[in-house]
Order: C-alpha cells, then structure tokens, then sequence
C-alpha cells in the first residue's frame, strides 16, 4: 500500500476517530502501539501522534522513540503528541489553571499558514487536556491561539512538524476535517486514492498471491463481515473457497434456515452444520464474560477443525475479522487497553494446522459496507445490523441455558420486526434485545408474578468505535413492551438502554 499513514496510539479513546477521520478522506492509515513501531517506516508518508490520558510530567507517562520519524517524515502531533514535543524539546507545560475540555474557538490564527487553509478565525475545536503548553519547544513557532489556550497550535520552524492542543478528530471541531486534508494532502502530499474500487481490485490481487491454489474454509455468519470476507474470497480462488455456517444454538429466531437461504443465489459453496448442542453444553454453569467469549471461539475453531479434516489439503481458514475487532484487542501497557476478547482476533491453537486469512483485517464497518457494494452484494443484506460473534451469549447476562436462550430469541424478533414494521430498521445502526439475571414483581389479571427483565438496545453509530442510543418513537416502545410480556413466557418488564458509547459500550457484555 503506498501513500500510507501511521498513527501512533498513546491510549486516546480518541485515536479510533482519527483513523475514521483520515480515511474518510480516502486516505490509507494504519494505527500502531507509540511504543511498537512498524518496520516498514519507509512506507509511510504521514506520522500523526494521538493523545493521551496520561500527562506528559507524570513518570509513567508514554515515551516513543522518535528518532526514526521526526525531520525525516511530517508529524502531526495532537494534545498528548502536542505536549510531549514540547516537554521534551525545550518547552514547558504546566497544569492549567482551569481544566481545558470543551468547546472553544480559536481567536488567532497565524497568516499564510498551511495548516489553517481556508479555516478562519472563531472555528470551533474540542479540547481534552488538564496540561498546557506554557513555552513552546526549541525553533516553535505559535500557529492559532483560543481565549483560554495561548499555544493551541504551533510549528517547528526548520522540520514539518506541526503541533495542536484540540483534537481535530472529533465532530466538535468542525473544521478538523479540514486541518486534517490541509496536513494530509496539502503538505505531506498524500494522495487521496483509499477507494472501495481500489481496495476491491488489490486484495483480490492480494489474495491470489497469498492463497495460491490451496483451498480456505470460512465460517459464514450470514452478517455483513463475513459475507463481504466470502464473496472477495470467491473473486480470488473461486471454488476452492469453502463455507461454512455454524448454528451454535445462540442466533436469532429461525436464523439458521434463513441464511442459508439468502446465499443460494451467491455463487457461494455453503455447508450448514448444526451444532448448537455442542456449545450449549460448553457453556453450561460459565457466567463471566471473557470466558463465555473465549469457550465459544475454541468451540468455533474445534467445529471449523472437525469440518475441515473432511475437505481435502484445506490450508486457510478465513476469518471476516475488521478493523475494529483489531483495535479492541490491542493491550500494550496503556494504548488501546482491551475492552473485551474477540474470538475472530489472535490466531489459532496449535492443533489446527490452518493458516489465518483475513481479508477484511483493516477495514471499519462502514468501509466493509462500501466495498460490499462496489461489489454488487444486495444492499439488503449490506444493511442488516451488526450481530456479535458470540451471538445472544453475551446478551444473557449470566450463565446459558436452553431456556434462557429461548426468551432471548422471542423478544430480540419481536424487537427487529417491529423495527422493520415501523420502517424504523434502517435508521438504526444496531439493536438487539439483553436478558438480565434479575427478576421483578409483576402482576398479570389477578395473579402475582416474578418474572425476568429484558432491556431493548438501540444505537446509533458510524463503525461501531462510539454510539448514541436512538430516541425511538414512544408509541413504539409501548406496542413492543406490551408485545413482549403479551407473547413471551417468562417476561413481566421491559427496560430501554439510554446509554451512549463511551461510557458504556453497545453490548452488555
């Protein structure tokens, strides 16, 4: 890949957006650990430093060696980035007297600068930031200042290394889009050529070289991940892809049979094996998260394994892991700290002798459904809501039983047909249904009943990396409450999630 970009993660929540933000620009960037550095340098033509929750006077704070990089490629370095360049070269930064976070609008901005192209004086920025770069390091030159914040932006005269105190990454700043494409394509002279077409066209090319003529099983899911992973697979090797899609007892209502119906007309060559039995008996009793995750993934991989051994010299497994799953399962003493284990990320045990394929590997959700469509998948399907790899496990809090899963299943189909029904679906980036390990008191006729509690879920989001909860209709969720505890045995409340990520994330668990 040419044209590259590298962000160095310092353990922002906001280091996801950055990526979001450059790509966005049909740029190509890749996130890495501050304190991990790619080998392949030469290949990037951009270095963006992230920020950080740490502050750079604190002794355990982040310390990258940037020898390699700085005055050989152009930095952009961002509150954290912005700070340590200064602290370390030179300059001073101090707590501030008041805590800078929120809006603020930059009251000067320095002439003829390249980095402020075509943004003007007031621009709103976001900052984040209990530090403040009191004196700015050797050969700096201030750029943009707010009322509070002197040095909200700076250069280092001499070097391509420019400096600022607010992120341009988040929404807030509106026109970080704008600095970004001023640093991106106007300075470092990226070419802006990160297209669904292009991304098609080489990892094709990719694949072809990687696979060869050996044979990959995948597992399908019937989601968008795995489906767009297939049929890229299937452009590469044809018919020495192999699919499979598991029942592991933990899909959505009727999901089994519906799927395999939907990728008849494909071109694809899918086998369904029903094990759903085989999980529900490994998670029997087990009620922490991390190891439901992680019993479910080695079930997955013995499954996968079983199958396999009935196909002749398969040496792949393919995998629809994305972007996202990626940087979840990052942790590097900060950076990136794991939110949760995914089963799709980390390779494979040593008694499966496959190789791992993924090509979807760098890719955020919204980029999969683009590539989906260049590629002319039915835009139904592209649509459909994210689903996790560990199905309704991981939305019944607590442990698993038959029956549990049985409630889960008639109210998450109540739940997605109503959105269907009120043309409400697609204006929903997720939804699903939890069960909660709690019972309440409930009253139906004259009969006194002590019944589970359910939460409906519903967010709004771009990849996944942050989401608001949807204001859905009140009419809506009155009929879907009174559906719910009308027609599903065992519910006698019904609870609507009004939580935003962060804080909390979109499942539960």
């Amino acid at each position: 890949m040419q044209n590259n970009v590298l962000i160095l993660d310092f353990g922002s929540q906001y280091t996801q957006l950055i990526a979001r933000r450059v790509r966005e620009l049909n740029i190509y960037c890749e996130i890495h650990p501050f304190n991990k550095l790619p080998e392949n340098l030469e290949e990037f033509k951009a270095v963006i430093l992230s920020g950080s929750p740490f502050s750079v006077r604190a002794e355990d704070a982040p310390h990258p060696d940037l020898s390699n990089i700085r005055g050989k490629v152009p930095i952009l370095a961002v509150c954290y980035g912005a700070q340590y360049l200064a602290h370390f070269h030179g300059g001073k930064v101090e707590p501030s007297e008041t805590r800078e976070y929120g809006r603020a609008n930059l009251s000067v901005i320095k002439d003829q600068e390249l980095l402020f192209d075509e943004i003007t004086e007031n621009s709103q920025v976001w900052m984040s930031h209990s530090d403040t770069i009191k004196e700015l390091p050797e050969n700096g030159v201030r750029l943009a200042s707010t009322h509070d914040v002197l040095n909200a932006a700076y250069r280092i005269d001499g070097e391509e290394t420019f400096a600022i105190q607010f992120h341009p990454e988040v929404y807030h700043s509106t026109d970080g889009k704008q600095l970004l494409e001023n640093f991106l394509v106007k300075i470092c002279g990226v070419e802006q050529e990160w297209t669904p077409e292009a991304f098609v066209d080489m990892t094709v090319e990719d694949l072809k070289k990687q696979i060869g003529d050996d044979k990959v099983v995948l597992g399908l899911s019937g989601g968008v991940d795995s489906t767009v992973a297939a049929v890229l697979l299937n452009k590469a090797i044809g018919d020495n892809l192999y699919c499979i899609f598991v029942n592991n007892g933990l899909l959505r209502k009727n999901e089994f049979d519906s799927v395999l119906d939907q990728y008849k007309d494909m071109g694809l060559n899918v086998k369904g094996v029903d094990s759903s039995a085989r999980f529900l008996d490994a998670l029997a009793g087990i009620s922490d998260p991390e190891e439901k995750r992680k019993t479910i993934g080695r079930v997955f991989i013995e499954v996968f394994d079983d199958e396999a051994h009935l196909l002749t010299d398969v040496k792949f497994l393919a995998q629809g892991t994305i972007y996202p799953d990626v940087i979840e399962s990052i942790s590097v003493n900060g950076p990136s700290a794991t939110i949760k284990s995914h089963h799709n990320v980390g390779g494979l045990p040593d008694f499966m002798k496959l190789k791992v394929v993924e090509p979807l590997r760098m890719l955020f959700k919204d980029e999969v459904r683009r590539v989906g469509a260049e590629m002319g998948i039915d835009p139904e399907l592209l649509g459909r809501h994210p689903f996790p790899g560990p199905g309704l496990a991981i939305r019944i809090l607590g442990d698993i039983t038959a029956e549990k899963v049985r409630i889960l299943q008639e109210v998450d189909h109540v739940f997605i047909q109503g959105l269907k029904d009120w043309e409400l679906y697609d204006k929903v980036w997720q939804a699903g249904a939890i069960l909660l390990p709690v019972s309440s008191v409930g009253v139906m006729g004259d009969e006194r009943t002590y019944e589970k509690v359910v939460a409906l879920r519903a967010v709004e989001s771009t990849d996944g990396m942050t989401a608001d909860w949807v204001n859905l209709p009140y009419d809506f969720l009155q009929k879907t409450s009174n559906t719910i505890i009308n027609r599903v045995k065992g519910v006698n409340r019904v609870v609507y999630d009004i939580s935003s990520k962060p804080p909390a994330t979109i499942e539960w668990e």
